[in-house]
């Protein structure tokens, strides 16, 4: 009973435990030992469960964005739960609660970006002391160092479980961010169709009942990820290298995929995303390329930001270049799909203007 209250004390509080991509928080360790003691006493599902009460498959996703692509590939089978679900939430700076770690308990399988975008992630799994599989979307691209997810067949290689996870965590295997990567991978196209397959097969050995269902999704959604391809192709057919300036690296896989040429100064992308002040030297020298007139397009995210940002952004439009924003989660009534064709449909209108 001593348990109990004390794990409700936790729950109910509105103290939450700050854990950003700088400093991963030792004090959530506190309450894991607390929820462990709980687990013990049978007031929460065993961290091995993976199935709820209907017997669908529980997917914990750290943004909404993998929630809806797990969403596309399990079907009716799956249970998705995303951490961060507003559009006006910064995944760098989220601050996790007491009740993240409770849904980390139950996954059965574990979604997360890497490469410390959602570094929360990598305490909340040791904190929960879940034992699900994690998939790890960073690895599944060609950029990433060693490109550990997949190899040059296709074929994905089987999830960590959260205890080599961990291991490979405090061994410094690249879950931190990674100087000079890009972990903004749900931006490309052959990332995501890497990961889906790999969503789909470790599905189908939670629940070996509906992996037929569970990879017929995944291909039905990798022809949709087509889809996406071929409208990026119509923008590299008509504006094969037009200068676009981003204010932090988001779409940057997008738009090189549509053959576009990300002409952004690296400092001033990386100071935004840093959340650090950009140089002056740097600010002046994206002024003076905004006014060369050689940028078509302006992408800016209005999840993250400041000054310097406004000031590009204002500077941009007195130039009468386009500017338009790409987000880091889902917009509400969006799925992934619709999503990006909505992001390239911005990108072709604007390029159009």
């Amino acid at each position: 009973m001593n348990v109990v209250l004390i794990l409700r004390t936790i729950i109910s509080s509105d103290t939450v435990v700050p854990m950003t991509r700088r400093l991963l928080a030792p004090v959530v360790l506190g309450a894991a030992s607390v929820l462990a003691l709980a687990g013990c006493a049978g007031t929460t599902a065993s961290s091995g469960s993976t199935a709820d009460a209907a017997g669908k498959v529980t997917v914990v996703a750290s943004t909404d964005v993998y929630g809806s692509i797990a969403e596309a590939v399990g079907g009716d089978f799956v249970d998705v739960q995303s951490i961060i679900t507003s559009p006006s939430q910064d995944p760098h700076e989220y601050e996790a609660s007491a009740q993240d770690q409770l849904t980390l308990k139950n996954a059965g399988l574990v979604i997360e970006n890497g490469a410390g975008y959602d570094s929360f992630m990598e305490s909340l799994i040791e904190a929960s002391g879940t034992t699900a599989p994690v998939l790890t979307a960073v690895e599944y691209n060609h950029d990433y160092p060693g490109a550990e997810g997949h190899d040059d067949s296709g074929t994905p290689e089987p999830a960590e479980s959260a205890d080599d996870h961990d291991h490979a965590h405090d061994e410094g295997d690249g879950h931190d961010h990674i100087e000079g990567f890009n972990e903004h991978v749900w931006y490309d196209p052959h990332t995501i169709e890497d990961l889906s397959a790999a969503i789909a097969e470790q599905l189908g050995e939670l629940a070996p009942d509906h992996a037929a269902d569970f990879t017929s999704n995944a291909d039905a959604f990798t022809q949709q990820i087509a889809g996406l391809e071929d409208s990026l192709g119509q923008i590299e057919a008509t504006d094969a290298g037009a200068k676009v300036f981003v204010t932090e690296p988001v779409p940057v896989y997008l738009i090189e995929a549509a053959g576009l040429d990300n002409a952004t100064p690296n400092e001033f992308s990386e100071s935004v995303e840093e959340g650090q002040d950009v140089p002056p030297a740097t600010l002046l020298e994206s002024l003076q390329l905004i006014d060369s007139g050689e940028i078509r397009l302006m992408i800016v995210n209005p999840q993250t930001g400041g000054a310097e940002t406004t000031q590009v952004e204002d500077a941009a439009k007195a130039a009468n270049i386009p500017v338009i924003e790409f987000t880091e989660t889902l917009p509400e009534g969006q799925t992934y799909i619709s999503w990006m064709q909505s992001n390239i449909s911005a990108l072709s209108d604007a390029l159009a203007a």
